[in-house]
């Protein structure tokens, strides 16, 4: 196979279940030398997700209110506490090599927090390219919009920075990655009512629809995370899988 080339696929809305096995099937192949590094991007049914620090009381909407919304929750084994995911929100799943791993016994060492920060800068530049101001936040994971500049939009103005992309993540023990990132494109903020995101009761969500109008079109977002995804992971070039099969990144 050929070094720094990341295969991409684009795909629709797939539920978690089904999203987990096919993370868990291209993982295998990636740590055999059987595929190449690879980049999902999907969107998700209304799910909410608890991570390894999950705490059940942060889940707001009784049973009765998550059957009628049609939402499912899973206990997950990424980083972090609770979030959403739903249509109109860009899901990637990044399930790639890390460098520089460090063996201790059967468990590889590696920078957990040097990967989040990657991740976090594809967002923000890729934000960038929308002339969306955003940024990282000292001592919290994800992508943040200042008061400042959310109070452009049409949302009251908060106080605190507003989250539009939430971040969690895990290595196996063969140094690959799951999971990954979250950015709201225009999702239904309302399903946010339902829990305190990532644990974080001070903090608000916004979504790039708040922000842009008109809106940007999920495509139009996704061909911009690729390119920044690239370049800041430092891949050459990609394969990306559309309906019509594998096509060169231009």
């Amino acid at each position: 196979m050929r070094n720094n080339i990341c295969e991409i696929h684009v795909l629709e809305t797939i539920p978690f279940e089904e999203a987990w096995i096919l993370q868990e099937k291209i993982a295998a192949e990636v740590a055999a030398g059987e595929r190449l590094p690879t980049l999902l991007l999907l969107e998700r049914p209304h799910t909410y997700t608890f991570g390894r620090r999950g705490d059940p009381t942060k889940l707001l909407f009784s049973e009765r209110e998550l059957r009628e919304r049609g939402i499912v929750v899973h206990w997950v084994d990424r980083g972090g506490d609770v979030t959403y995911h739903g249509p109109g929100q860009l899901v990637g799943y990044p399930l790639i090599p890390l460098e520089n791993i460090k063996w201790d016994g059967r468990v590889p060492r590696v920078d957990y927090v040097g990967y989040i920060r990657k991740l976090e800068t594809v967002l923000i530049q890729s934000l960038t390219q929308f002339a969306i101001e955003s940024s990282q936040i000292e001592g919290l994971t994800g992508v943040w919009i200042q008061p400042g500049f959310a109070a452009l939009s049409s949302l009251s103005p908060h106080t605190s920075p507003s989250k539009i992309a939430s971040i969690g993540v895990k290595v196996d023990s063969h140094g690959i990655t799951r999971h990954g990132f979250a950015l709201n494109v225009y999702p239904d903020m309302l399903f946010w009512e339902g829990i305190i995101a990532c644990g974080l009761a001070d903090h608000h969500q916004i979504s790039l629809a708040d922000l842009l109008n008109p809106p940007l079109e999920l495509d139009t977002v996704q061909q911009t995370i690729c390119k920044q995804f690239l370049d800041v992971f430092g891949y050459k070039g990609a394969y990306i899988e559309e309906s019509d099969g594998i096509l060169p990144a231009t």
